[in-house]
Order: structure tokens, then sequence, then C-alpha cells
């Protein structure tokens, strides 16, 4: 009876493991291995006999035998699952975008039925296993962004069916093998962004007939293209932008019909473009952008029917061809920084969905066309430094799908049109330097999302109307050089997000409005040259950023408040008033004399300025000034004596002959190379790194200076590490210099020159005084910053870098004019973001901390760092990462609540073990709380412990633009449909001022 009751049971609920088939069962060994933090497996159950219901499991309808693995997307971790290959009619696996781990091993081989693996973004490291090769049937092979090293197998020659492969985003360091040409059957070679060692493009590439797309970006290519890619017939994408190829654009590549993109960007070609692209019927993408090409532009290359046209950043000449207007598809053209002369085809854009629009930097005449927005899609356009004339179209004021417009440095003349400067999507509108008149019309209430006005040195007139303190989200307004009159609007001191106000050199009167202290974000002040009157508010000194206060040339009266001690200035001009009285005690000095000069009731200690009080006080110390003659004689000549004795070695080692320096000005320079020379010294220090010093000079002017001393002298043979660290940099200083050096840009500190000998280098810099992130974050006022400021500073930030970027060298300083002011020094790979808040300090020595010491005491060092010794892109990207989890957590990059951890391991670690809401800031409003997360979670990625895993900083912009509000304005970006890897917004580089 027992027995027939155990048996009951055994039929009645069988054994979980008996019920599942063999295939099952391997795969439920799979789950055993792999790390599972999201459950992603928790389908995978015993109870089931086939494992064809499980997640991810595909089967044949008719055998139930599993043919495909599908677990991308599921946070998986561990080494690949050699396990699978037991799987006999297993065709697909695909574990994209997990944590794989671990190299890949030589027993893939023996998946023998497989025919798609697609393994990218994970972590895979070492060599690609030679017996890929031997998977007889392998058509599909993705293994991008992974860290696989080395060469490409020489076996790779031996695939007999293989069609799509895919090694974009790793390490590989060899050159780009010949033998790929033997692998006839490719309709797909992808090999971008991998350290190749510089060579040629492969002839042997051109036997690929089958091709379809080929992906070579920068893979360190040299030399010209072969002629032998002419035989691609079937060739749709070709894409060898960002290498160093030379030489002409073959005419051979003309032969190319079925070509529907090209990508030859950010290469040294030269030559003219050829006039047979014309017979290229089928493209409609071509980006031959930044680098030597020439000549005219051609008609028949403007008669395709194309979609985009990037030739930026070029040395093209003669007119734009009219027929380029007649491309019915045509969304993008961006020509700036070239010689183009002529007028823009007076059809442009009526035929055609134009969208980005950039003919920057060119010599254009003639009226801009009326037709621009006729599709309605218009929403950049930018075309300063031109001669551009006539009136701004009225069509323009009907455009409301615009939201960048910069049309500065040119003769455009008349009104702006009424509607024009109330377009509801405009964040940016730039006329400077034009000669545009009239007033600014009361329509300008619409323009909700104007973020930058910027109307210098034109002819505008009239009051500044009321509504213009209705533009909640004006950051900027520039408006010197004008004829405005009458007095400020009341309603300006509700512009919360005001970071600039300059209106110099107008005719405004009055008083200024009371409630300016509610200007929080304001860093600038500029109200010099015009017909101020009044008391200068005592609310000005209570702006908390404010560092740039210029109220020269008014009839401003009063006393001097005292509160504009609580600034922190780097310039401050109240000379040519009224004022009256003492200079408040922090201003009694000799270098802020010429700071109020031209105010004859202004009495201070500063010798000339008030000769009253000048000789009470010699009369009231004459007896001192006796008493201590011979006393200061004394000093003197010990003085003399014992310098002379004791620096003697250090004056020997500071005088190297100065008829040897040579000095680089990229700037009018209001200071010589001795000056700068003779402020060198150890009390001046600021900030001190792996790369050198920096000094902070303050010259005979009164302005400051930044120096920054590399260093330098003889390294010795023997020790490996101190000339590699010469040769770093030597490389620094020529990427500064280079880069710095040519770009002239708001957000990016100015070199002012260079002064270099054969063993000392020094770069001068506009000063920039910072404080930390930290102060803002954690100070008594810390908790204030609400969520959408902390975003807007990442994506100011996050602009900047990119921009940097752009030139592809390390970014080296950062300013953010509109909300306070951002550095991100490039020293001992430190990108320390600061604010001009306080002064960062150490608490022992009270002297400003370096860097470097910022550096290491909160953890903003990429760990790759610790055994590279250099510095790239990645880690700034790790960098800013932890910026973004301090502005998320409101937490330190370090802190003894962590322990042995740093930011980034207990976010993570808190993640998952306790869920978001014990990581994110609690004082930030809930009502945030979707759009925080997509930013911790852009942190989390910045900060991957793997550098090719981590975004590239134009990915970084996008991704946070993407989560601000449909309102915000976006940056433009590509639309090429088949490359994904496309380098965005290139327009932004070149037409920046």
């Amino acid at each position: 009876m027992l027995l027939f009751f155990l048996s009951f049971l055994f039929l009645l609920f069988p054994s979980p493991s008996l019920s599942l088939n063999q295939e099952g069962l391997y795969l439920r060994q799979l789950k055993l291995f792999l790390s599972d933090p999201d459950s992603a497996l928790s389908s995978w159950s015993d109870r089931d006999s086939t494992p064809c219901a499980w997640f991810g499991v595909g089967c044949d309808p008719v055998t139930h035998s599993v043919t495909s693995i599908d677990l991308s997307n599921s946070n998986l971790a561990g080494p690949f699952p050699s396990l699978l290959c037991r799987l006999q009619n297993l065709t697909s696996i695909s574990f994209y975008n997990n944590s794989i781990n671990d190299t890949l091993p030589l027993d893939i081989s023996s998946c023998q039925n497989l025919q798609h693996l697609d393994l990218a973004q994970n972590y895979l490291t070492g060599t690609l296993p030679h017996t890929l090769a031997d998977v007889p049937n392998l058509r599909y092979l993705d293994l991008t962004g992974n860290n696989f090293s080395g060469d490409i197998p020489e076996s790779f020659g031996r695939f007999q069916k293989l069609e799509v492969v895919s090694l974009v985003y790793n390490l590989f360091d060899g050159i780009i093998p010949p033998f790929l040409g033997n692998i006839t059957t490719l309709k797909m070679l992808n090999l971008s962004y991998n350290p190749f060692s510089p060579g040629r493009i492969p002839p042997e590439l051109g036997n690929l007939t089958n091709l379809e797309i080929l992906w070579l970006t920068e893979c360190n290519l040299v030399g010209e293209i072969p002629d032998s890619l002419s035989r691609l017939k079937n060739l749709k994408d070709l894409d060898l932008a960002v290498n160093n190829l030379v030489g002409k654009i073959p005419i051979s590549l003309t032969e190319l019909t079925s070509l529907f993109q090209i990508e030859l960007y950010n290469n040294s070609l030269t030559g003219e473009l050829p006039r047979s692209l014309g017979n290229l019927t089928s493209l409609r993408l071509l980006d031959a952008s930044m680098n030597d090409l020439s000549g005219p532009i051609p008609d028949e290359l403007c008669r395709l029917p194309l979609e985009s046209l990037n030739l930026y950043e070029n040395q093209f000449e003669g007119n734009l061809p009219a027929s380029i207007a007649n491309s019915p598809r045509l969304y993008e053209l961006r020509l700036f920084h070239n010689r183009l002369t002529g007028v823009l085809p007076q059809n442009l854009g009526k035929n055609s969905p134009l969208r980005w629009l950039d003919v920057s930097s060119n010599r254009f005449t003639g009226e801009i066309p009326a037709s621009l927005c006729e599709k309605g899609e218009l929403e950049e356009l930018l075309i300063i430094y031109n001669a551009f004339s006539g009136q701004i179209p009225e069509s323009l004021s009907e455009c409301r799908s615009l939201a960048r417009v910069r049309l500065g440095y040119n003769r455009l003349s008349g009104e702006v049109p009424s509607g024009f400067w109330g377009l509801p999507h405009v964040y940016l509108v730039e006329l400077v330097n034009n000669s545009l008149s009239g007033p600014i019309a009361k329509t300008i209430a619409s323009a909700a999302n104007l973020s930058l006005l910027i109307l210098d040195n034109n002819r505008f007139n009239g009051s500044i109307p009321e509504e213009i303190g209705w533009l909640e989200n004006l950051g900027s307004f520039s408006g010197s050089g004008n004829e405005f009159s009458g007095q400020l609007p009341v309603s300006i001191v509700n512009l919360k997000q005001l970071g600039s106000l300059d209106l110099h050199g107008n005719l405004l009167s009055g008083e200024l409005p009371t409630g300016i202290d509610s200007w929080k974000k304001i860093n600038e002040l500029n109200l010099a040259n015009n017909d101020f009157s009044g008391k200068i508010p005592e609310g000005i000194g209570r702006l908390p950023v404010l560092n740039y206060l210029d109220l020269s040339s008014n009839r401003f009266s009063g006393k001097i408040p005292l509160s504009l001690q609580n600034l922190k200035l780097n310039r401050l001009n109240l000379s040519n008033n009224r004022l009256s009285g003492d200079i408040p005690p922090l201003f009694a000095k000799e270098m802020y004399k010429s700071s109020f000069l031209g105010n004859p009731g202004l009495c201070g200690d500063i010798e000339g300025l008030c000769d009253r009080r000048g000789e009470g006080k010699r009369e009231g110390y004459a007896w001192l000034l006796k008493s201590i003659f011979i006393l200061a004689a004394f000093v003197l000549v010990v003085g003399v004596v014992w310098f002379y004795f004791k620096y003697r070695t250090f004056k020997n080692a500071r005088a190297t002959d100065k008829s040897k320096w040579i000095l680089m000005s990229f700037h009018k320079l209001g200071f010589s190379e001795y000056e700068i020379l003779a402020s060198l010294d150890e009390d001046n220090v600021i900030g001190s790194g792996s790369s050198g010093k920096v000094y902070k000079v303050v010259l005979s002017s009164g302005e400051a200076v930044a120096v920054k001393k590399l260093w330098g002298g003889a390294k010795k043979e023997s020790d490996e590490n101190d000339v590699e660290k010469g040769q770093f940099q030597d490389d620094v200083f020529e990427a500064e210099v280079e880069t710095l050096g040519k770009i002239r840009h708001k957000n990016i500190v100015k070199l002012w020159c260079c002064c270099t000998t054969r063993d000392c280098k020094l770069l001068v810099y506009e000063y920039m005084p910072n404080g930390s992130l930290g102060d803002l974050l954690h100070g008594s006022k810390g908790g204030l910053l609400d969520w959408p400021t902390r975003y807007k500073i990442l994506l100011d930030a996050a602009e900047g870098l990119s921009y940097l970027h752009h030139d592809c060298v390390p970014p080296i300083v950062h300013r953010d004019v509109k909300s306070n002011n951002i550095l991100l020094d490039g020293d001992f790979g430190a990108r320390v973001a600061d604010f001009g808040v306080a002064k960062v300090v150490d608490s022992t020595t009270g002297k400003p901390k370096s860097m470097s010491v910022i550096a290491g005491s909160c953890g903003y060092i990429a760990p790759e760092y610790a055994y590279t010794l250099r510095v790239n892109e990645k880690s700034d990207i790790y960098s800013f990462g932890v910026v973004i989890l301090e502005l998320v957590t409101r937490r330190l990059p370090v802190d003894p609540e962590f322990g042995e951890k740093d930011l980034v391991k207990w976010v993570c670690t808190t993640l998952d073990q306790k869920g978001v809401d014990h990581v994110i800031d609690p004082k930030l409003d809930s009502c945030f709380k979707e759009d925080i997360c997509k930013v911790l979670n852009i942190g989390i990625h910045c900060t991957s412990p793997l550098p090719i895993n981590r975004p590239s900083m134009r990915r970084v912009v996008k991704l946070l633009q993407e989560v601000g509000p449909e309102n915000m304005p976006k940056t433009a970006k590509k639309d090429g449909k088949l490359t994904p890897y496309y380098y965005e917004d290139a327009s932004d580089h070149g037409s920046i001022a």
C-alpha cells in the first residue's frame, strides 16, 4: 500500500528535474554560471518540459529544438558560456549589451551550426580566437564595444560564408590585414574606432565585390585612397572619416554608382572635387569636410538629389551652384569656413525641407534668400562672418521652427521684422555687428525659449520693452554699442536665469530698478558709457556670483555701497561718475586706483586720488616717518646682503638670458614677457601637477593672468619614465598652444601668449578664480541648488568638453558664462569642475589647493590612469561621470561613510542593495525623479571601469539633451540613416565665435 501511495504521488507530482529535456538541462546549468542581478532568467523554470517558453529562447516550431538564444540588454555577467555549443541546432546567439567578460574561448568553434553571433557591448578581452574561422556556417559576427586587442587572426581569411563583421570600438593595434580581402562573401566590413598601427587601406579590399558597407572610421589610415576600391560595384556606404588620408579623391570612386553615402571628413585630402561625382546617381549624403580641398563646388554634384552636403573647413571658392536649391530632399547644407563668394541661390529652401544651413565664414554677398523656411522646417540659420546685405526677410518672422539664428558680422540693415523677435522656439538670436535699426518689438514676449540675445554694435534705438522681463529663460542679454534710450524696464529684475547683462555704450538713463538682487545667477553686469544716475544699489553687493562689474562713465552719485566688498570680482570699474565719500577699505589699494578715477568727491588711501586726505595723513604721520627712517635703512642693507647670499643660486637659475625668450602672442597684449618672468614666485603658485605649476600673476595694470610653467630640464637617460614624461609635456605644450591659440570661443579661456626657451615653456592664460563643486553642493546654500540648475550645470559643462574634444585634444579649460565659471583642468588626469563661488583652500596652509591635490583627494581620476599614465577623452568622461554622480547624490567623491569605496562604487552598491531612492539627493523635488534617474544612468555609463564602454562626450551631450524638457534646445544631428557612428553636429566647431 505504501509503495502504491508513493507511486501515485510520483505520478501526480513528477520530479522537476525529470520533466525538463536535455537542452533545458544545459540551459539550466548555464543559468547557474551567469550572474543575473535583474532576474532576467526568472522564467527559466525546471517545471517546464522544454525551454521553448523561456525568456530569450527560440525553438523550431516542429521539433521544439532550441535554435536561438537572445539575452540582449539583460544585465548578465560572467564568461562566455561554451556550454551553449552543446545545443546541436543552435544557429543564433546574442548577448548584446551585457557584462560578458574574460576571453572568448577557443572552443567557440564547437558551435558548428552557428550562423549569427552578437557579443557587442560587453567586456571581452584578449585576442580573438583563431578558431572562429572554423565555424563553417557563420554569417554574422558583431564584437563591437569590447576590449579585444592584438592582431586580427590570419585565419579570418578562411571564412567561407561570412557576410557581416563588425569589430568597432575595440583595442586592435596591428594593421588592417590584407587577407580580409579573401572573405569575398562579405557585405559589411566595419573596423572603425580601433587604435590600429598607421597603415594604408589594403588594396586587396577591392576583391570584396559583394561589399555594400565599408566603415573604416578612425583606423589610423595613411596614404592615398586606392583605385582598387572602384571594383566594389555594390558598395552603398563608404566611411573613411577621421584618418590621415592624403592625395586627391580618386576619380575611380565615381564609378561606384550604387553609393548612397560617402564620409571622408577629417582627413588631409587635397585637390578638387571630381566633377564626375555627378555620375553617382544614388548619392544622397556626402561629407568631405575638414580636409584641404579646393576649387569650385561642382555643379554636377549639386544637380544630384542630395539630402545632406557637408564641405565645411576646406578651401572651396567660387559660387555655390544654384542647382543645389533644386534638391527635393535637402535638409542639411554646411559650408562654413571656406572662400565661397557670390550670392546664395534665391530659391534655396523653396523646394526642399531645409533644416540646418551654415555658410558662416565665407565671402557671400547679396540678400538672405526669403525662401529658406518655405517648408517650415528650418531650425538653424548660421551665416556669420560674410557680407550679406539688405533686410532680414519678413518670411523668417513666420519660421516658427527656428531654434538657432546667427546673422552677425554682416552688412544687414533696416528694422528687424516684428514677428522675428517673438519666434516661439528660438533660443539663440545673434545679430551682432550689422547696421540694423529700430526698437526691440514688444512681440519678444512670445519668445518663451529665448536664452541668448546678442545685439551688439548695431543701430537699435528706443527703449527696451517691459516684455523683455517676461523671458524667464533669458540667460544673456548683450546689446552694447547701440542707441537704446530711456530707463531700464522695471520687469528686467524678473529675469531669474540672467547670467550676463551688457548694455554699455548706449543712451540709457535714469536710476537702476529696485530688486536687482534677484539676479542670483548673474556674473557679468556692464552698464558703462550710458547716462544712468542715482545711487548704486546696495543689492548689487548681494549678487552671489557676480565677478564683472562695470558702471563707469555714467552719472551715478552718492557713496559706494560697502556691500560691494562681498563680491569676488575679476573686474571693477566705477570711474568717471559723480561718486563721493570714502572708498570701501577692501578697494582702497593702489591696484584698484583706475577703478575710481574721475570721481572728484571720492576719497581714499590711494595716493593722488584725493589730495585733501593725503595732506592730512602726511602731517599726521610725519613723526612716524622720521623715527623709522634709520631703522628702514638698516633693514634694507641687511635684507640686500641676506637676499644676495641666500637666493643667489635661485636667482641665477631664474635669470635665464631674457634675450633668448621667444614670445608668441595670440591676442593684443598689454604686458611683456619680462613682467611675467619677474612674478613667477612660489608665493604666487595656485596649482601644481605632473605637467607643471600654475601661477597667478597680477600685472601692473591690476589685471591678473594665470601662467602655467611646464616642467622642463634634462632627463636622465636611465630613467625611461622621466624621458617619456618629458616628451609628454612637449606634447601637452604643443597641443595647448595649437588649440587654444586659434580658438575664439566665449566658453573657453583665452591663451594670451606663450613664452619659450630651450628648457622652459610658459603658457599665459586669462585668469579665472575658481571654487569647488563641493562648495555649491555641501556649503551653507548647497541644498538650495534645485534640479533644473544642476541639470543646466551638467549640460553646459558637457557641451564645453564636447567642443574641445571636437579638436581631438585633451580639454584645458572650459567656462560657462551663463551660470558661472567652470574649470576643467587637464593636469594629472584631473578634470575638476569648479564654480566661482569660493576658492578651494588647504585647511592647514590656507593656500589654494592644486588641481592634482583636488583630483587625488576627490577621486576624479579614471582607474586606467594607474597603469597607463595617460589621459584622453575617455578619462575626461569618467571624471565628468563623477561630477554627474555628485550633482545627483549631493555627496563628495570620497566620504568616510563609504569606507574603502569611492562615490562610483558606493552608487553601484547602493543601487543594487537598496534601490535608487537611497542614492539620489532627498532634497531634490520628486517631480523630477524620472529625469534624475536618467541622468544617474548617464553618470554610471560614464564611469564604466573599461574606457571602451564609456560614451563619447558628443554622445553624453545628446543623452543629457534628451533628458531635458521638450522645449530645451536640441543640438542638430545627422540623419544619415546608415552610419550610426556619425560624428555629429560638426557645425559648432566652425561657427561658434
